[in-house]
């Protein structure tokens, strides 16, 4: 059969073959020679299904589950209502991200793409359980999580076009800011979770941070083939293990959960639209927009499949549908979750059947509390030490890419400097920016969020304003060559 050629976002022509189900063509843009199905697309066996999607959440689990417990008791939920609330998250998250994976029509990027609770909107809802007190917060919370959400459905389309305004030194820019933003939470993690944790910050807390650190390393030095792509979840496991005698492993959770427990929906009341509360968390959702294209430019550049504006439309709108419908089954506001784009780029596991394997397994946990406390069992400090390789692993992705964007080009060197040095300023002092207006309290308090802005608006300073444009590799532009 012949191929057709079609024209990518870079200008060039890739062949593409018949359409597969879902819309997905049988040969795209990155596709090794000789491969009829590009490793995104590609369905592996059952067992590895299982241990490289479990692999997934275990990377994803702590990063669900906290929002829900730093919400929960800020509005005052017993201990049932919290594991509630908790299940809630894992199940909407499982949801989100199998809507992400495999897609529905035009919703969905279809990339290996981890969804969950967003951590961005912490604060707006501790700001709103303060101002309308813990009985009535979660709808008020709700109501403006579903307007979030519409929000983002709606103005998906018109949000990706901005793709033009990442070029590679934006890209590797932001990249490099997602894992030096979230290597300081594995720091924490390291150290025990929470300074009001028993024994935070204790040395027995970072010698078995530095234990599982050391294990997966060894685990990815070692072994070979489908065993190197679980040295993650086997140092984990190691980890835990060695947490046993140490008293650092609690069992008191799955003793205390159910076995099983369906979602009730709008358990905590009917959702109210509060103006105030609305206009809060339409920003967090921008914000969070942010972040997702982000996101997916990075995946799309680790998994050898560029993400385009239709990708990226597809992708924010299933974070706008995840998160409008998330509180119908009391969970939060959906985003993507960098931490498994670590995850994918240290195995080089590229399928997105494996991370929908994982969506898959957030929902059992959901409906199965007694399971997600199994998974609880992993204790912090071992997280910490698997988190460095993880997030770091993020950092030297978007290195790579801006090895690529011309940083032999004083204009791009400019762009790269100052976006990560106002990236870094949030993730250095956490309180700079507490003397402003909530709504620059909301945008820059995250440093992908600050570092993506400040490196946008810089790359249009040097490479889109003015008589003299330059390209964003620092040469000027050459004649347009006319339309074929």
């Amino acid at each position: 059969m012949a191929l057709r050629s079609t024209r990518t976002t870079d200008g060039g022509s890739t062949p593409e073959g018949p359409p597969r189900p879902g819309g997905v063509p049988a040969t795209t843009p990155g596709t090794p020679p000789g491969h009829g199905v590009h490793p995104v697309d590609e369905l592996l066996p059952p067992v590895r299904l299982l241990t490289t999607g479990l692999q997934h959440v275990a990377a994803m689990y702590a990063g669900v589950v906290a929002p829900p417990l730093i919400v929960g008791a800020a509005v005052g939920l017993s201990p049932a209502e919290l594991a509630l609330l908790i299940s809630a998250s894992l199940f909407t998250a499982g949801l989100a991200t199998l809507l992400q994976t495999l897609g529905v029509r035009r919703i969905g990027a279809r990339l290996p793409f981890v969804n969950g609770v967003s951590f961005a909107g912490v604060a707006p809802m501790l700001a709103i359980a303060k101002e309308h007190g813990p009985k009535a917060a979660l709808p008020v919370i709700f109501g403006a999580v579903i307007t979030a959400g519409v929000l983002c459905l709606l103005t998906a389309p018109y949000f990706s076009r901005l793709i033009r305004f990442f070029p590679p030194v934006v890209q590797g820019t932001v990249i490099t800011l997602i894992g030096v933003s979230l290597l300081p939470v594995a720091v924490g993690w390291a150290r025990g979770g929470s300074p009001g944790a028993p024994g935070y910050g204790s040395a027995g807390a970072i010698g078995l941070a530095a234990f599982t650190l050391t294990a997966v390393v060894l685990c990815n030095r070692l072994l070979r083939g489908f065993r190197q792509q679980l040295s993650l979840l086997i140092g984990l496991a190691i980890g835990t293990l060695a947490a046993l005698p140490l008293g650092l492993t609690a069992f008191g959770a799955v003793e205390d959960s159910k076995i099983f427990a369906l979602p009730s929906p709008f358990h905590f009341g009917a959702p109210a639209f509060d103006l105030t509360a609305i206009v809060s968390l339409c920003i967090v959702m921008v914000v969070s927009m942010t972040e997702s294209t982000a996101d997916m430019l990075a995946l799309g550049r680790i998994v050898d499949r560029r993400a385009d504006q239709r990708t990226l439309t597809a992708g924010l709108r299933a974070d706008g549908l995840a998160t409008a419908l998330s509180p119908v089954f009391n969970g939060f506001a959906c985003s993507a979750f960098a931490q498994n784009i670590g995850l994918v780029a240290l195995t080089g596991i590229r399928s997105r059947f494996v991370v929908a394997a994982g969506g898959g397994i957030l929902v059992l946990l959901g409906l199965f509390p007694v399971l997600g406390s199994l998974v609880s069992l992993v204790p912090q400090p071992v997280l910490g030490g698997a988190g460095i390789v993880l997030f770091g692993t993020v950092a030297a992705s978007g290195i790579r890419t801006l090895a690529e964007a011309g940083l032999d080009s004083g204009a791009n060197t400019v762009v790269v400097s100052v976006s990560l040095g106002v990236g870094v300023i949030p993730i250095a002092s956490p309180d700079f920016y507490d003397p402003f207006p909530e709504a620059v309290r909301t945008l820059m308090h995250s440093g992908i969020s600050a570092g993506c802005i400040a490196a946008v608006l810089l790359n249009l300073l040097f490479h889109h304003l003015g008589g003299n444009r330059r390209s964003p590799d620092g040469e000027a532009p050459g004649p347009t060559a006319p339309p074929p």
